[in-house]
């Protein structure tokens, strides 16, 4: 895996993945930035958030639970002073289907935040994660 980071203008910088896919990011007003992109720490919340959902909604499809929705919002706190690591984050899931099992939500999840999830499993190091979810019933 790799990634290049090329440095725009201002505190601006774009990258781009080995799959060739491009990501902006910019900095905050008060740094320099213009407020164009998400922030770099943004980012490797949203990877998180983003790494889980793939989890969770693969291992209910592949448990035959008819999953039609899943959103994840994720609750963030930093440290004060640099380095501004995170020190909490909460996954909150929102999961829609037809006649979901709640075990096997709970299970999903658990197996994300502890075998799958790559970006979440890092960010333990220095947070303390916690999961909440709820399930929405189908129309």
């Amino acid at each position: 895996m790799e990634c290049t980071i090329k440095w725009l203008d201002g505190m601006s910088f774009i990258a781009e993945t080995g799959t060739g896919h491009l990501v902006a990011m910019d900095g905050a007003p008060e740094a320099g930035g213009r407020n164009l992109a998400p922030r770099p720490m943004e980012l490797m919340l949203a990877g998180a958030g983003g790494c889980t959902a793939f989890d969770v909604v693969l291992i209910l499809k592949r448990g035959r639970q008819d999953v039609r929705g899943c959103n994840v919002r994720l609750e963030a706190e930093r440290t004060e002073s640099d380095p501004k690591v995170f020190t909490r984050i909460r996954f909150i899931y929102t999961i829609t289907g037809r006649k979901l099992k709640p075990e096997a939500v709970e299970r999903a999840i658990h197996l994300s935040a502890e075998k799958y999830c790559s970006a979440s499993i890092m960010l333990a190091e220095t947070a303390e994660i916690t999961h909440d979810f709820e399930i929405v019933e189908a129309d």
